[in-house]
C-alpha cells in the first residue's frame, strides 16, 4: 500500500507468510502493543494494590477460565448473531469485528477486533469479579490476565491463517477446525484453541459431519436481500461482496496499481 505523509500502513495476508513474516507483523500491530503495555501495566498495579497472593492467584485463575466460554458466546451468539447488523447503530461494529474478517479471512488488519470492540468486554467480565475476590488488585490482575490470553489466542489465531501445515498434532487439529469455521460453514467451531465448549454445545463437526459447503461462509448472511432492508454495512462497504476472498485480492491489488500510478 502506498505511504501517506510520515507513515506507511501496510497490509499483511497471513496465507502468503510464515512464522518468521509473522513475529514483526504481529508484534507491530497497534491493538497487540497496546495490549502488551495494558498486560505490564496491570502486573504492576496488582503488585502494589494486591490483598493478598492468594487472591491474585484466585483473580488470576477465574480469567483463564472464563475466556473460552466467554469467547464462545460472544463470537456464536454476538459476533454470528444477526441483529448486529439490524441495527443501525451497531451495524459499522458488527462491520469491524466480525463481517471484514470471514469477507477477507488472512488480512491481519481485520483479524483482531479493533481496541473499542475489545478492551470495554475484557474489562467488564475480569474486573468486577476480580474486584470482588481480591479489591483492586483482584481487578487488576484479572484484566492484566485477561489481555495476556487474548494476545496469546491472538498469536495462535494468526499461525492458524499461516501458509503451513503444523507438525504438531494439536496445532494442526485447531488449525483445521478454524479453516472450516471460515472456508466451509461458518456455523460451528467457533473456538480458536479450544473446541471443548463447540463439543459441549453440539457445534463441533467434522468435514464429513457437513458435506455441503455453506453458502454463507463469507457473508455471514448479509446478503443483498438482507442489504435492502438494512443497507447500512453494505453503505459502509460499498455494496455486497460475494466473491471469495482471492478474487476480492485481485481487485484490490489493480486499485492499489491505479492509485499508485496516478499519485506518479
Amino acid at each position: 500500500m502506498a505511504a501517506t505523509g510520515l507513515f506507511k500502513r501496510e497490509t499483511h495476508y497471513l496465507d502468503k507468510m510464515g512464522f518468521k513474516e509473522l513475529f514483526p507483523a504481529f508484534f507491530s500491530y497497534y491493538a497487540i502493543q497496546v495490549y502488551i503495555l495494558l498486560v505490564i501495566s496491570g502486573y504492576i498495579a496488582t503488585y502494589f494494590y494486591a490483598e493478598s497472593m492468594l487472591s491474585v492467584a484466585i483473580s488470576v485463575a477465574f480469567a483463564i477460565a472464563i475466556f473460552a466460554p466467554s469467547w464462545y458466546i460472544a463470537h456464536r451468539w454476538v459476533l454470528h448473531g444477526k441483529w448486529l447488523y439490524k441495527i443501525k447503530f451497531t451495524a459499522k461494529y458488527w462491520k469491524r469485528v466480525h463481517y471484514d474478517h470471514h469477507q477477507d479471512p488472512h488480512n491481519l488488519e481485520v483479524l483482531f477486533g479493533a481496541l473499542y470492540t475489545t478492551l470495554p468486554p475484557l474489562a467488564l467480565i475480569n474486573m468486577p469479579a476480580g474486584y470482588l475476590i481480591g479489591g483492586w488488585g483482584g481487578a487488576f490482575a484479572a484484566f492484566a490476565t485477561g489481555c495476556l490470553w487474548t494476545i496469546l489466542n491472538e498469536f495462535f489465531h494468526c499461525i492458524e491463517h499461516l501458509n503451513f501445515k503444523p507438525k504438531a498434532k494439536w496445532l494442526k487439529h485447531i488449525k483445521e477446525q478454524h479453516m472450516m469455521h471460515h472456508f466451509h460453514n461458518e456455523d460451528g467451531n467457533y473456538g480458536i484453541t479450544n473446541f471443548g465448549w463447540d463439543r459441549l454445545l453440539g457445534t463441533y463437526y467434522l468435514r464429513k459431519d457437513r458435506p455441503t459447503k455453506s453458502k454463507t461462509v463469507f457473508n455471514l448472511g448479509y446478503t443483498e436481500e438482507e442489504a435492502e432492508k438494512y443497507p447500512w454495512v453494505a453503505e459502509a462497504s460499498g455494496g455486497v461482496d460475494n466473491r471469495r476472498p482471492r478474487e476480492k485480492r485481485a481487485t484490490y491489488k489493480t486499485s492499489s496499481h491505479i492509485n499508485n500510478s496516478e499519485a506518479t
